[in-house]
């Protein structure tokens, strides 16, 4: 059974920057891939950001240039940079598009 469990939420100003990383125990097939999803208040989850089994990444437009993905074995990290108040939310990994964590809050203030 695959456990994720995410850490690095937390509040900052607009401008500010947090790393979020995501834990995997258990296994996790070399062929999954890892992403990051935002469930923001009122809306449904969305894609913030994926990485691929083959370091292949990829980012929703609107964190262009300012997130960035990585992976390390297991752990998954979402570097964030330039946080928007509109970057608010629930962040939650997923890995092989079947296992979830139970999400880490990040919220951005002006």
């Amino acid at each position: 059974q695959v456990q994720l469990v995410e850490s690095g939420g937390g509040s900052v100003q607009a401008g500010g920057s947090l790393k979020l990383s995501c834990a995997a125990s258990g296994y996790i097939r070399n062929l999954c891939g890892m992403g990051w999803y935002l469930q923001a208040p009122g809306e449904e989850r969305q894609l913030v950001s994926r990485i691929s089994a083959t370091g292949t990444t990829t980012y929703r437009d609107s964190v262009k240039g300012r997130f960035t993905i990585s992976r390390d074995k297991n752990t998954l990290y979402l570097q964030m940079n330039s946080l928007k108040i509109e970057d608010t939310g629930v962040y939650v990994c997923e890995a092989c598009k079947n296992y979830w964590g139970q999400g880490t809050q990040v919220t951005v203030s002006s």
